[in-house]
């Protein structure tokens, strides 16, 4: 028996990664110094690993800010308005991450879309000049070189053809024909390039194959891997899946050269019936068991049958991750605040090492219900534990169909807002947050340190709150909010006033580039023990005469941003937040708030990637949880929602059916795409297409947004149209976020004026 992983975190055990490259965008560190950085966590990472004794450990795995993106670099998928800035290759692929506004041009940074069903976020190539296409294979062959110096023989991991041809954005399909022809020329030449170095194994990341697929893509894959099969030489081919099952192309996966083939058997709904039809005795099966993306520890028993059923059709078995370790935490080592009667039940990328090697012992002995380790971790599941709450179970129980409906209708409702909230025409607003400047940083962990006082931490953050709502009126926005100092995190914030959720304290997992996220971890039934965020709105509210917005996170954003629970499901949890939220929004009403907007940022996230599946297991319960939060508010009561960095288009029917009534979405990285989707579903709902994206430093100019707007307003009915960036503005400095809303307060009072 032999065990693998299929990727490994590389922010660093105390997220050393981010601090560096941020550092580096600072100018308070050079190039060799962040290499360096690099460098020495790549090489923790490997001898974790090796001690251990992982038998098929990853290289080429380490990112500075996306993989995808590394395989774009790697392969020249450059688009042109990069390389006329003629930035030395670092730079242009930060370029490409953040954007770039300097002496030697500006342009506005790649699109950014979700990996897939996760909370990662990858950078979407562009392609406008296929014949740039070209092999870079420096970076891979490096990295390949360091681990050897190790005395680690590594398998090279890079994102397989398939699934890299078709997250690409093409300027034109001529360009795209180009391309195919190009790519497969690069990725021969890279099977080359790996072979002259004797690289035993490539790992070839194919996740596109679990969707469904057309038979043009299945034409497609067979195309591009029959030839690049035929150049493997000595090289054995790992062709890596996950997120799902790949039914719709196994029988092909199983009749090309292939020497493995790596399945998901957590998320893979039908890999194991996919087996039992047969599986090639010429092939080693990478078993995805270990789950890459919960933190809760491993069944064994569970596992040990499931391994058990899998060698009754496949002869050499490699237990593997079910996913990349980048969605885990990196340790638990980290945690000294956690109570040991938790932190058992546990198990972060590290932990998940050991899994594999114990596992991997397990399954080696002859009677393996005997081996010591076996039994302590049943008897770890047999522990009782303190997740049930009655009352929560007797209240979902309790529920109504009408809870989940809001009377009167949208647009009985729309009426009574827009004269209740006098708002001007392409009222201007922001998503949320501000700034989280060192000071409000500092207010919060001298707080938690109990080294200031309740009183001493209100005091600052009411301050702060003042001088938002100041600089905004100054800005001259029509919606204000309270900028949200009190929080460190809109998923993490919630769970700490709710019963049911645990909390780490590096508990890091990487959403994209150098930004980190600390979910929380749903423990037992949930539950709102006291009112959360009134307090701060109502002392919001009364520093203007203009209307400021209550602020929440939504229920199906809580739980897909959180570790959820594996022994309820997915839709019980959610419900239960749901009446922990409606339970906050009705008092805000009370406070006198006359906009709410819940977010629902994550709300694609645990979408199916299976268009079958969709409503059957996740939007039949997704859109009346969020249904159940607003249904009790009064018509004068405005409520919105925002979602960001997805692909909405095909979902759009459903989030009307949400029935808010206002929607912000991401769309600025995406060319507003989303208004023809929007326009062709005669969306009712009122949207606020973001007019500039926050995630890049840039500012926009006047004329910039001015023509965006135009662009807005040539789609949808300017009643519709809400002005707004593409999300909250937390993880940005004071001066450009200053810069940019004044730029789109005043694009918007031109556009006004020409209406």
């Amino acid at each position: 028996m032999q065990n693998s992983v299929i990727a490994y975190p590389r922010i660093g055990a105390l997220r050393e990664l981010k601090f560096a490259i941020e550092k580096y965008f600072k100018k308070e560190s050079s190039k060799d110094e962040l290499f360096a950085v690099a460098k020495g966590l790549r090489k923790t990472h490997w001898l974790a690993q090796k001690e251990a004794g992982i038998d098929f450990i990853s290289c080429n795995d380490f990112s500075f800010y996306d993989n995808v993106l590394d395989t774009a670099a790697t392969f020249n998928v450059v688009a042109s308005r990069y390389k006329a800035l003629n930035l030395d290759p670092l730079d242009e692929y930060f370029a490409m991450a953040r954007g770039y506004q300097g002496e030697k041009g500006d342009t506005t940074a790649l699109a950014m879309k979700k990996w897939f069903n996760t909370n990662y976020h990858y950078l979407v190539p562009e392609c406008d000049n296929a014949e740039l296409i070209s092999l870079n294979s420096s970076k891979i062959l490096s990295e390949y070189e360091e681990a050897r110096a190790l005395g680690i023989e590594p398998k090279v991991v890079i994102t397989g053809i398939f699934t890299f041809f078709k997250l690409i954005n093409f300027a034109d399909e001529n360009t795209k024909n180009k391309a195919k022809e190009r790519l497969l020329t690069a990725y021969e030449a890279l099977f080359d390039e790996l072979n002259k170095k004797g690289v035993k194994w490539v790992q070839l990341d194919e996740p596109y194959l679990v969707y469904d697929l057309k038979a043009t893509d299945l034409a497609l894959f067979k195309d591009f891997y029959t030839a690049l099969l035929a150049k493997k030489a000595n090289l054995k081919v790992l062709v890596q899946s996950y997120f799902g099952d790949v039914r719709d192309i196994y029988d092909t996966l199983c009749s090309l050269n292939f020497d493995a083939l790596g399945l998901d058997f957590i998320e893979g709904k039908e890999s194991l019936k996919l087996i039992k039809r047969g599986y090639p005795t010429d092939k080693l099966l990478f078993a995805g068991l270990v789950n890459g993306k919960n933190i809760y520890k491993n069944n064994y028993e569970k596992t040990l049958n499931l391994l058990s059923e899998i060698q009754n059709f496949a002869n050499n078995v490699v237990l593997n991750t079910s996913c990349s370790l980048l969605h885990s935490p990196y340790t638990i080592k980290n945690e000294q605040r956690l109570e040991v009667r938790y932190l058992e039940h546990f198990a972060f990328a590290e932990e998940k090492l050991q899994e594999l090697k114990e596992l991997k012992e397990i399954a080696s002995s002859s009677n393996y219900k005997e081996n010591s380790l076996y039994k302590a971790n049943v008897a770890l599941f047999k522990k009782p534990t303190d997740k049930d709450n009655k009352a929560v179970k007797e209240r979902i129980a309790g529920l109504k169909d009408s809870d989940f409906v809001r009377l009167p209708k949208f647009k009985e409702r729309e009426q009574i807002q827009k004269k209740a909230l006098n708002l001007p025409l392409l009222p201007t607003t922001t998503i949320g947050s501000f700034p989280q400047t060192p000071d409000v940083r500092s207010n919060r962990l001298a707080f938690k340190q109990a080294k200031i006082s309740s009183t001493q931490y209100t005091k600052f953050n009411q301050g702060k709150i003042k001088e938002c709502i100041k600089l905004q009126e100054e800005i001259g926005l029509d919606v204000l909010v309270h900028g949200e100092f009190e929080r460190n995190d809109m998923v993490e914030y919630f769970g700490e006033s709710l019963e049911g959720f645990l909390f780490t304290q590096n508990g890091w997992v990487q959403s994209y580039g150098t930004r980190c996220v600390k979910p929380p971890v749903v423990w037992g039934d949930v539950a709102r023990f006291k009112p959360i965020t009134v307090a701060w709105s109502e002392f919001a509210q009364k520093q203007s005469d203009k209307i400021v917005k209550g602020m929440l996170t939504g229920p199906v954003t809580i739980l897909n941003w959180s570790f959820p629970r594996e022994d309820i499901s997915l839709k019980e949890s959610t419900m239960q937040i749901a009446l922990a939220i409606r339970d906050e929004v009705l008092d805000l009403e009370k406070a006198g708030i006359k906009i709410v907007q819940i977010d629902e940022a994550a709300l694609r996230e645990k979408l199916p990637l299976r268009k079958s599946d969709w409503h059957s297991e996740y939007l039949s319960w997704a859109i009346p949880a969020f249904n159940l939060v607003h249904s009790g508010v009064r018509a004068d009561t405005q409520i919105h929602t925002h979602m960001c960095y997805s692909e909405f288009n095909d979902i759009i029917k459903e989030i009307d059916a949400m029935d808010a009534d206002v929607i912000s979405f991401e769309a600025s990285r995406s060319n507003l795409k989303l208004l023809d989707a929007l326009k062709e579903a005669n969306f009712q709902t009122e949207v606020g297409p973001g007019v500039y994206d926050i995630h890049s430093p840039r500012v926009p100019s006047v004329s910039e947004l001015e023509s965006t707007m135009s662009k807005i307003l040539a789609k949808l009915p300017k009643e519709q149209i809400w002005i707004n960036p593409d999300c909250g503005l937390k993880t940005r400095g004071y001066k450009e976020v200053i810069e940019s809303l004044k730029n789109m307060v005043e694009a918007t009072k031109t556009v006004r004026e020409g209406l």
